[in-house]
């Protein structure tokens, strides 16, 4: 008996690691979270409005907010970001047929009805940039009536035929011009001002009389000045 509770036990706990290993690599391998997360990355924040072809890796998404425009590959592998100034317009094909379009300079073309009976709708994404001018995203494809949750012919025709209209909304835009700082005019010029000279020190106050004595000296032996001018007078005479 313990033994058959014990079995069951370690079923269930192998049934939910099961359960719960499968739920994380659905989780990590899901291509809208994938790509949502790569868009949000490369755009610097979260995207306004997102385009994912299910099924082939492949999405759209841009950001007014930081005026960029980003595609999508490999389920978010690879990125391609540019600026709205460098989207130049969007075609959308019905079988291969373009049904709709939008381009800079030009009036628009609008999508007058979808066939019932369409089996290929793409949105393709035209760029100016001689590296990667133009980005296709396949929304429907034959078979894709078998897929689990696929929408259908002619809800991908209006999501596309919505991004039209955004892409209008961003080649009528004028184009911007590049921001030029105004740079601040240089900072004046220091002048080395001269050290202050040092006041001139006060004069030592002197004695008016000079260091010497003539009366002092005369005083000290008076018969010395009479005996040399005796002598002169002799030599003279």
């Amino acid at each position: 008996m313990h033994d058959i509770a014990r079995l069951l036990l370690t079923l269930a706990l192998a049934g939910t690691v099961v359960t719960f290993l499968g739920s994380l690599i659905l989780w990590a391998t899901n291509e809208e979270r994938r790509i949502g997360a790569a868009l949000k990355r490369v755009l610097g924040g979260p995207s306004e409005a997102t385009l994912i072809a299910r099924g082939r890796g492949r999405g759209a998404g841009l950001s007014v907010t930081t005026g960029l425009f980003a595609t999508a590959w490999d389920k978010g592998d690879w990125c391609m970001v540019y600026r709205l100034e460098e989207v130049t317009g969007a075609e959308l094909l019905i079988d291969g047929e373009v049904a709709a379009r939008v381009f800079r300079g030009e009036p628009r073309k609008a999508l007058d009805r979808v066939p019932a009976t369409a089996r290929e709708v793409t949105l393709r994404l035209v760029f100016d940039d001689p590296r990667y001018p133009d980005f296709d995203l396949e929304l429907w494809t034959a078979g894709d009536e078998t897929r689990r949750e696929a929408p259908t012919a002619a809800a991908c025709a209006q999501a596309a035929n919505q991004w039209l209209a955004r892409v209008e909304a961003i080649v009528r835009r004028p184009r911007s011009a590049p921001v030029v700082s105004a740079s601040p005019p240089p900072p004046a010029p220091k002048v080395a001002r001269p050290a202050p000279a040092p006041a001139p020190k006060p004069a030592e106050e002197q004695d008016d009389e000079p260091p010497w004595d003539d009366d002092e000296t005369l005083d000290e032996d008076p018969d010395l000045f009479d005996a040399d001018y005796e002598d002169d007078r002799e030599r003279h005479n």
